[in-house]
């Protein structure tokens, strides 16, 4: 759930010079062959135990350099594409794919069991530069108690948080330095058009939403549905987040409750998708493709949910109870093709950082 929460400025105002922390070291480790090295935005997660059994049946020594949010990782791969500091990248999603693509990252793999992964997460399938791991949906969540105490039905819809009952209710994130806050944007872009989307927003704003600069912010002090609103005693019973919040809610509760205390409007998600690649000039390139078909092996597809509140792509691959409880994706997401959001993506934000924020 807090994998793509961090500040996020560079994912929608283009490149920017980044320092290489973490870099120490990389490339003598990564021309190791008995070393691959995975780069990846801060909250990959995994089992150790999952990991160590690859390490095993490998023969590779897995080496994880975690460089920033995804748009940090991703511009700074860019930048030293010709020496990078690893092997494979995992975590360039739909929104950052054709920038990624664009500028040469990665080179032709098609990993072993790709024919296992869900069809409509397959993109580049003629050059097989990127590989499908995982997906969730944005969506907004609402504090159950809060409608329940004011007998109030919370929204369905984006068309929903537009009407005077919900004033002063919804907390967003910023377009321009939020990766949650960008994915709504997309989606009422997705849902309106070009041409509708700025109006919508001009709505939302009369309606009283309120923008904060990340997620943390967002949910944990400004949402009254989450553990961490209830202490900080907020007062916005909606939020864009996860579809996969609620589950989170009730797995890291103690005592756990029987039900999730917020739920997920579904007329409001938009899909996220993240890939993994073998970067062009990686040094190990043989350990790089193992590394790959082992992030779309059955055995880390199941282990990912309830390490990076995601769901596989693999067809049939497994999901916790709690997920499918709480926390199912949307039947009918908003989405928007890679090229489309490369497209527009900077004018967008610029467009609605205009309207919203002055």
């Amino acid at each position: 759930m807090h994998k793509r929460t961090t500040a996020a400025a560079v994912v929608a105002l283009g490149l920017v010079t980044l320092s290489a922390c973490g870099s120490s070291g990389s490339g003598d480790k990564g021309a190791d062959s008995g070393t691959v090295t995975l780069v990846s935005h801060d909250s990959f997660a995994y089992s150790k135990s999952v990991l160590r059994a690859f390490e095993q049946e490998s023969g590779y020594k897995v080496r994880i350099l975690k460089d920033g949010d995804a748009g940090q990782a991703v511009n700074k791969a860019i930048l030293t594409k010709d020496n990078p500091q690893g092997d494979v990248l995992f975590g360039v999603d739909n929104t950052l794919l054709s920038r990624a693509l664009d500028n040469g990252l990665f080179q032709p793999y098609e990993a072993k069991g790709s024919d296992r992964i869900v069809q409509r997460y397959r993109v580049d399938q003629d050059k097989h530069r990127v590989t499908p791991i995982d997906s969730g949906d944005i969506c907004v969540n609402y504090d159950k108690a809060y409608f329940a105490e004011h007998r109030l039905a919370p929204p369905t819809s984006f068309d929903d948080l537009v009407e005077p009952a919900y004033k002063n209710l919804l907390v967003t994130e910023n377009a321009s330095t939020s990766s949650p806050g960008l994915g709504f944007l997309l989606g009422t872009a997705a849902k309106y058009g070009d041409a509708g989307w700025q109006g919508y927003w001009k709505k939302l704003k009369a309606n009283g939403v309120k923008v904060v600069d990340g997620w943390e912010q967002a949910y944990n002090d400004e949402f009254s549905g989450s553990a961490g609103g209830k202490k900080a005693k907020a007062d916005r019973p909606l939020v864009v987040s996860y579809a996969s919040s609620p589950p989170a809610e009730v797995i890291y509760a103690d005592p756990k409750p029987k039900t999730a205390p917020t739920g997920v409007v579904n007329g409001t998600c938009f899909r996220q998708v993240e890939y993994a690649g073998l970067l062009s000039n990686a040094k190990n390139t043989k350990g790089g493709k193992a590394l790959l078909d082992f992030l779309i092996s059955a055995r880390f597809q199941e282990d990912m949910p309830l390490n990076m509140f995601v769901y596989p792509v693999r067809e049939a691959a497994k999901v916790p109870e709690a997920f499918v409880k709480f926390g199912p994706q949307a039947e009918h997401p908003e989405t928007l093709a890679p090229a489309e959001i490369a497209k527009n993506r900077d004018q967008w934000v610029k467009s609605w950082t205009s309207l919203v924020l002055k």
